[in-house]
Parts: C-alpha cells; structure tokens; sequence
C-alpha cells in the first residue's frame, strides 16, 4: 500500500501561484509513476501532469503546458505541482496519485493509477 498526503491547496488571485506537494509512504517511492489530476463537481477526474521514476519523463494536459511544472524529490519521499499564472478555470480538488511502474512511459487516465490521496483544494478568484 501507498499512502499519499496532498497539501499547499487554498485560495489564490487569478495570475498567482501556487505550490502543491504530495508526500508518499508505504513503499518505494522511486518505483512510482506519479501524477496529478483534478476534479469539479459533476465532472470527471481530468489528467493534469505526470511524472516518471526517475524523474526524466513529464507530461502534461495542453491546458497548463507552460504554466504548470511537476517535479520529484525521491529523497523526500514528495512529488510537487507548481502552478503559475493559475486561472479561474485551473479552480477544482487536486489530487495526488501513484502507479507502480519503472517505465519513462507516464499514464494519462485515472485507471492507470493504483493509488490515491484524498485531495487538496485550489480556489481561483478572479
């Protein structure tokens, strides 16, 4: 089992920042794929971002290329979503989630993943 924390949720300006972080526990971090995904009610869990093992590998939803950064600290255990320049559309529960997997390959669907947490909210007032 793997346990995953979010935090770094809360309300901020549109164009602002913020820094998310999910803290893992369980087994071997470094042996998960990890990503990020986001919600709104009555909506779908929608791909935001993901990360490879090692780190070499991201990939993300054409809606926040070149606003968001995923990145990994294996020695820590945490996988980190910087979001800039955040609209009111980017507003939902961010959640955080593994897949065990030694691939560069990232998964883009929920059911490619084995593990969730239970969310953080991002807020965006415009």
């Amino acid at each position: 089992q793997v346990q995953l924390v979010e935090s770094g949720g809360g309300l901020v300006q549109a164009g602002g920042s913020l820094r998310l972080s999910c803290a893992a526990s369980g087994r071997t971090f470094s042996d998960y794929t990890m990503g990020w995904f986001h919600q709104t009610p009555g909506k779908e869990r929608e791909f935001v971002a993901a990360i490879s093992w090692s780190g070499s590998t991201t990939f993300y939803a054409d809606s926040v290329k070149g606003r968001f950064t995923i990145s990994r600290d294996n020695a820590k255990n945490t996988v980190y979503l910087q979001m800039n320049s955040l609209k009111p559309e980017d507003a939902a529960v961010y959640y955080c989630a593994a897949r065990h997997s030694l691939s560069e390959i990232v998964g883009r669907l929920p059911g490619n993943y084995d593990y969730w947490g239970q969310g953080t909210q991002v807020t965006v007032s415009s």
